[in-house]
């Protein structure tokens, strides 16, 4: 199992792979290569060389690419590894939930508590096969994890569903309603329809306007009248049962 440390402080760096080589010890079936990063524009450079690791450890606040940022990165590309958070600060919590973190630890991290985390990520690692959504496109089938949905647009009875590293697959001309064709997906907490031709996927959403929902990739969503209060208030609800 492939763990990347990322930590403009050596002293941490060095404390953090103490910690893990200490979890791997207490478990025979543990095989951990460790990979430790100084610089994160180096990290950033090898996601983006598709060299990516299971379970990342990063901080945040570092100079050049912060923590936030290399999240974001790993999304953006579609991959879906487990991201730990190790910092000094207690301020970037609901950034971190944005990127999908499975902790937020403040330093100085109790060894329990790392080790807690290190628990769950192998368990969420382990059971994270997930359900997927079929699109017909003129190809043939295409299967779709929830989790690389961004948002699905109907557009004239035909379904862009666009992907977290900006790929859009397009369905066929849809014969039943657009409520009949996402009714699989609404069958999951995190998915919202916002519009009568907008679907979004609420892990994605990065801000929440008057009228409309800018999403991680930038892209700007309508919210129907009718549906703001309700958005607003599922919205928060998530949020508050994530965090």
């Amino acid at each position: 199992m492939k763990i990347a440390i990322c930590d403009d402080s050596i002293e941490d760096l060095i404390k953090i792979e103490k910690l893990l080589k200490q979890y791997e010890a207490s478990s025979k079936s543990l095989d951990f290569q460790i990979e430790k990063f100084s610089n994160p524009s180096k990290l950033c450079e090898q996601i983006r060389q598709k060299n990516i690791a299971n379970i990342y450890l990063l901080d945040i606040i570092m100079a050049g690419n912060d923590g936030i940022d290399i999240g974001r990165l790993l999304r953006k590309m579609g991959n879906d590894p487990v991201i730990i958070y190790i910092t000094s600060s207690d301020d970037f919590a609901l950034d971190a939930y944005h990127v999908h973190a499975a902790r937020y630890l403040v330093k100085p991290v109790p060894k329990a508590d790392l080790f807690e985390a290190l628990d769950y990520s192998l368990s969420h690692m382990d059971s994270h096969k997930g359900p997927v959504y079929l699109v017909k496109t003129k190809t043939g089938l295409v299967s779709v994890p929830f989790s690389k949905i961004e948002y699905i647009e109907n557009v004239s009875r035909i379904l862009d569903v666009h992907l977290t590293d900006g790929e859009t697959i397009r369905s066929i001309f849809i014969r039943k309603s657009f409520d009949e064709e996402i009714k699989e997906l609404m069958s999951d907490r995190g998915f919202l329809h916002v519009h009568k031709s907008f679907i979004v996927n609420l892990r994605y959403i990065r801000q929440l306007t008057s009228n409309s929902i800018i999403m991680e990739s930038g892209k700007t969503i309508p919210v129907s009248k009718a549906r703001t209060a309700d958005v607003k208030k599922e919205y928060l609800l998530f949020i508050s049962e994530q965090y």
